[in-house]
């Protein structure tokens, strides 16, 4: 685990990040924060990509909880089946789309602890959804913005807890909005978990990761 990077770097590698992608937008596809909320939960585990070739005809006829509802529990199994743990997955959606259509009149809550009340719901997930679809400068780590954290310094932590802290903590106030967006791209098509690119990284002149490639 690298040290945690000074506010000079810091602010050197989000502009950097910046520049090369000014506004970094999320790859699950979604039409509102109900369907978003049902695409973050249904990606655990599982690629952008898959999740969005199984919502496409899902959304379509499915995109408020009470139609998610009138769909039901079995019919959305059909939909989601090739995503892993569909049956889990399935039952979660079901619940929070009760829960979302009896106690907030169909709308999503915009607050942390409402959306981690959902049923298959966690803090990851609260906060793509705070950030994405309700603007707010939350944090959502995954594995690549863990791995891309601590090993570069640029948010070091034992645990997705504490490198989100770190991303909170150090990263420039400007930077905050996309700065989870930024880290995940970087991590997806750079710094990849086996062989990372360093040979063509926009940032590899403030990383600390010290195996670099070429």
């Amino acid at each position: 685990m690298a040290k945690q990077l000074d506010y000079h770097a810091m602010r050197a590698i989000f502009t950097r990040f910046q520049q090369a992608e000014p506004e970094p937008k999320g790859e699950l596809e979604h039409v509102n924060a109900f369907t978003l909320v049902v695409a973050v939960a249904l990606s655990a585990q599982a690629t952008d990509v898959g999740v969005n070739k199984a919502t496409r005809a899902l959304f379509a006829i499915a995109d408020t909880p009470a139609k998610m509802l009138a769909l039901g529990e079995e019919r959305l199994m059909d939909h989601i089946k090739t995503i892993g743990l569909f049956r889990n997955k399935a039952r979660n959606v079901i619940k929070l789309s009760q829960i979302l259509h009896e106690q907030y009149g169909g709308q999503v809550p915009s607050s942390r602890a409402a959306l981690q009340s959902l049923p298959g719901v966690g803090r990851k997930t609260a906060n793509v959804v705070l950030n994405m679809w309700f603007g707010q400068p939350a944090q959502a780590v995954d594995t690549h913005i863990f791995r891309v954290g601590n090993r570069s310094g640029i948010c070091p932590g034992r645990d997705v807890d504490v490198v989100e802290r770190a991303i909170e903590d150090n990263v420039p106030a400007e930077f905050q909005h996309h700065a989870h967006h930024w880290l995940i791209l970087h991590g997806r098509y750079i710094c990849v978990a086996r062989k990372p690119k360093c040979g063509i990284c926009p940032i590899r002149e403030w990383c600390l990761y010290e195996e670099k490639s070429e």
